[in-house]
């Protein structure tokens, strides 16, 4: 879901972004300007000083401690493309540093690791020090510290390429299972920036890749006759989708199953059967909750704070600075 990496972004749909738990266990500090990275899997509140934190580098396989912006700055230049407007990537680095302190608070970081981040995108955020320019590290500082809250906690930062206009609730983008974020709702997005063939697409798989989809999911049937789109949410998007005229499926699984870099999104205009073959017809790429990336480009360049940004995709957040 960076722009650079956005498509790998869109894999995570189901659930792979969802933590539970908390805790208030303070890090320990030695000096008044430093904090030592906690033993792994401690989770702590992240409070009052930039923490230092452990990051497994799965480029290499160490693991390496560096302050919590430098860390940030990576993610915001492996999320977006650097040359986007500073205030589009400040708001990109607040929900990227919330994604952190949230994991860290909440589950200890990447438990499996032993760390607090890691650099795999399949387990934690994209990630790209290599690309880190001046309009990266601006956009970090200026936003220094910053986190999205609500009522007191970091939100479920969740973000993706495009809307296509509007964006999903959680349970309709992401088959969200616990009760639905209320600072998340289905709200108009200026996704007109994004590129042709983000705004409009066409995808076709063959009959055979569906049910083996299907296959997985538990779902079978000797033929596919017809293709359908089911349920819709909130915003448009199919929720399920209809084989057979009978057969209901999950439409966010079905994405994931086919391919998300290729089944751009589930805001679906139509989808067809044509032969041996399923063709599928929509607009927007990612799962759609949260931030629009291309919508957030758009809102900056017409003048829009980080914060703005933030609050026309996040209703009644906090901006809490966590430290200096």
């Amino acid at each position: 879901m960076g722009f650079k990496k956005w498509y790998l972004i869109a894999t995570l749909v189901i659930g792979v972004l969802l933590m539970s738990g908390c805790s208030l266990l303070k890090t320990p500090q030695s000096k008044p300007d430093q904090q030592t990275p906690p033993p792994a899997n401690q989770k702590q509140a992240i409070q009052g000083n930039e923490p230092d934190i452990t990051v497994f580098m799965h480029e290499t396989g160490e693991k390496k401690t560096m302050k919590m912006e430098e860390y940030i700055a990576g993610v915001v230049a492996g999320e977006m493309k650097n040359d986007w407007p500073v205030e589009a990537l400040a708001a990109q680095a607040i929900l990227a540093r919330t994604f952190t302190v949230q994991a860290i608070e909440e589950k200890g970081g990447v438990p499996a690791r032993g760390t607090q981040a890691s650099t795999d995108i399949k387990e934690f955020q994209a990630y790209d020090g290599k690309s880190v320019n001046d309009r990266v590290k601006k956009a970090v500082e200026m936003t220094r510290g910053m986190i999205a809250t609500y009522q007191g906690k970091p939100i479920h930062a969740w973000f993706h390429a495009s809307a296509g206009g509007i964006t999903a609730t959680a349970k309709e983008g992401l088959n969200f299972k616990d009760e639905e974020p209320p600072y998340i709702q289905s709200v108009n997005s200026p996704d007109e920036l994004a590129p042709s063939d983000v705004q409009n697409w066409t995808a076709s798989f063959t009959k055979k890749e569906m049910m083996e989809v299907m296959t997985k999911m538990g779902k079978t049937a000797a033929t596919i006759e017809s293709v359908e789109i089911g349920k819709k949410g909130p915003s448009g998007r199919a929720t399920t989708l209809l084989i057979n005229k009978t057969l209901e499926v999950s439409a966010p699984e079905v994405r994931v199953g086919l391919g998300s870099t290729k089944l751009k999104s589930m805001l679906l205009d139509k989808v067809e059967v044509s032969g041996e073959t399923i063709v599928f017809t929509g607009k927007g790429y990612g799962h759609g909750v949260g931030l629009s990336q291309w919508g957030a480009n758009n809102l900056a360049a017409k003048g829009k704070k980080p914060e703005e940004i933030i609050g026309q995709y996040f209703k009644d957040v906090t901006i809490e600075k966590r430290w200096n």
